[in-house]
């Protein structure tokens, strides 16, 4: 217990640059607290104390703001930054070293007792207000975007924005595998690359519509006058 309580503190420490001390997180860190209590919880719930596993959880909700189902699996290494708004559902499944902002919600689309909340591979980081819906996987490395709603799986090693979620980068290879990367401000804006785009062919039709205006100018020969209008000018002369 105490080494896995340990680990949490390093944790905190490895992904927070406002972390001053072991006292600090241990006193002030409310997603710190919301893992210890989901831990009694979840050995409750494992054990069949169904009520006391709830009610362990209750109070964590009461106390930090986050509420993390008893039922749910969570790995090593996870770490909740800031908290408030938390809300993991029964049958999520965490994998190691994930990390979630505030206001993340892993929950179900289904009213029926079967696996209906995400579950997260190795690695994964949720931006702050992003909403995982439904019994799919989102894979190691991943990272989805503030706000994003996300309804079908993720593939690993990709970036996921918008409502709803659709993946806009997809690498094979993650640079570091030490350390989760927590860059989820660092993110594609897929509307303003299609702008863009549309911008250059834009660009490009007027270059050819003004390139055939120029040919179609310098292909033209050149107008000869008609004999009525230049016997009247020369009746007019005299």
């Amino acid at each position: 217990m105490f080494n896995t309580i340990k680990q949490d503190i390093k944790v905190v420490f490895d992904r927070d640059p406002a972390v001053r001390s072991k006292l600090e997180v241990f006193f002030c860190y409310p997603g710190f607290h919301a893992i210890l209590i989901y831990r009694l919880a979840h050995a409750l719930w494992t054990r069949q104390f169904y009520f006391l596993a709830r009610f362990s959880s209750h109070i964590g909700r009461f106390l930090t703001g986050i509420e993390i189902h008893p039922g749910a699996k969570i790995g090593q290494g996870f770490f909740i930054d800031h908290g408030m708004g938390v809300v993991i559902g029964e049958t999520a499944e965490i994998g190691d070293n994930c990390t979630l902002y505030h206001q993340v919600t892993l929950g179900g689309t289904s009213w029926a007792k079967e696996k209906r909340h995400p579950t997260l591979g190795n690695n994964v980081v949720i931006g702050s207000g992003a909403k995982i819906l439904g019994p799919f996987t989102v894979g190691d490395d991943a990272k989805i975007g503030s706000n994003s709603v996300v309804v079908k799986e993720v593939p690993e090693n990709s970036t996921v924005v918008g409502i709803p979620g659709r993946v806009v980068i997809q690498a094979d290879v993650k640079v570091d595998d030490e350390k989760p990367d927590l860059e989820h401000g660092q993110l594609p804006d897929p509307e303003a690359k299609a702008i863009a785009c549309l911008f250059e062919q834009v660009r490009n039709l007027e270059k050819k519509v003004q390139d055939l205006t120029e040919q179609l100018v310098a292909d033209k020969p050149a107008r000869k006058p008609r004999a009525g209008a230049t016997s009247t000018t020369k009746r007019k002369s005299a």
